[in-house]
């Protein structure tokens, strides 16, 4: 099979910069002390997470980020569904950034803290580098005020990614492919093994392992190095794996990133040879209150969309865009 630029830039990435910071190469799971001025607090950086915020001082620095709006915590009730996995955060001019909620003890943490009241009017790119703190609810908050931000700037500069019908589509499984997935998601796997490829999932789960002669799920994620293809949610990025996860996949020609919590921009991702980040953009805010208001879906009242690697203008192009005017 030939080998795609994503499989190539993939394996670039681990052998010649996997995990740098400041051009100097650094382990996976490393993190960097920093801390705001005076503050006498240090917080504890990422690679990713200090690239993403590096991004935020820039996008900052040509235009305006607005102060936080509110934060929408979602209503949990007996039958929880897939919307009901994710808070949102709203900035004054309409922009959000969702953020998934069943790490750890984020939620329970969101729901005893008064989070939303206290975030009322904060500074966009203050509450941005809360994705630094070691606090799963501080960094939560933090990557979907990246989010958030990365939204409204997209709004702000004309930019429209394009819109994807659905996850499967970025993908494109076929009879010959080996697909590998992080995560369980049931409602992609019959539709993967429809199209005849084999499947590898990689669970954290127990109760999930299984295996047959084309659908296997493992606790192992070395195993998806025999994946050419692969699928993860964007909860890599909030739980500091994606650098490792890449590491298993080093063998895969497609890599994508799907889910609502990939509203970012994607310069980081796509420089670890990420191909695709498919997210979700709010396209009626007043229906999407409403809904997470009453914990109800609301898909209804957002848009997937893609944006590819091979396609993407960069920061500096979006940048350039904005200064043209």
């Amino acid at each position: 099979m030939k080998k795609s630029a994503c499989g190539s830039g993939i394996a670039r990435y681990i052998s010649t910069q996997s995990c740098r910071y400041l051009g100097q190469a650094r382990s996976h799971n490393e993190k960097f002390t920093t801390s705001e001025p005076g503050s006498g607090a240090a917080n504890y950086v990422s690679v990713i997470g200090a690239e993403f915020l590096s991004l935020i001082d820039r996008i900052g620095r040509r235009v305006r980020i607005p102060a936080v709006r509110g934060l929408m915590i979602p209503v949990v009730g007996e039958q929880r569904g897939k919307d009901a996995e994710f808070c949102a955060l709203e900035l004054d001019d309409g922009a959000v950034g969702l953020s998934y909620v069943w790490l750890g003890g984020t939620l329970a943490a969101l729901q005893d803290e008064p989070f939303g009241t206290a975030l009322a009017g904060m500074d966009g790119r203050a509450l941005a580098a809360w994705y630094g703190d070691p606090d799963e609810a501080k960094r939560t908050l933090g990557f979907a005020a990246i989010n958030a931000i990365s939204q409204s700037f997209f709004r702000q500069i004309g930019y429209r990614p394009d819109t994807a019908a659905d996850s499967i589509g970025l993908i494109e499984p076929a009879a010959t492919d080996h697909i590998g997935m992080i995560g369980l998601f049931p409602p992609l796997v019959d539709r993967i093994l429809a199209s005849g490829a084999r499947l590898t999932v990689a669970e954290l789960n127990p109760r999930f392992v299984t295996e047959n002669e084309r659908y296997r799920v493992t606790l192992d994620p070395m195993m998806l190095a025999v994946c050419n293809k692969v699928v993860t949610t964007s909860t890599v990025l909030l739980n500091d794996t994606l650098d490792a996860v890449l590491q298993a996949c080093c063998n895969a020609t497609y890599f994508g990133i799907i889910g609502p919590t990939a509203g970012c921009v994607p310069d980081p991702l796509f420089a670890r040879g990420v191909d695709t980040l498919g997210g979700t953009r709010v396209t009626d805010l007043e229906g999407f209150r409403a809904a997470m208001a009453r914990g109800e879906p609301w898909g209804r009242t957002t848009q997937k969309y893609c944006i590819r690697r091979r396609t993407y203008p960069g920061l500096d192009a979006l940048l350039a865009r904005r200064d043209r005017g």
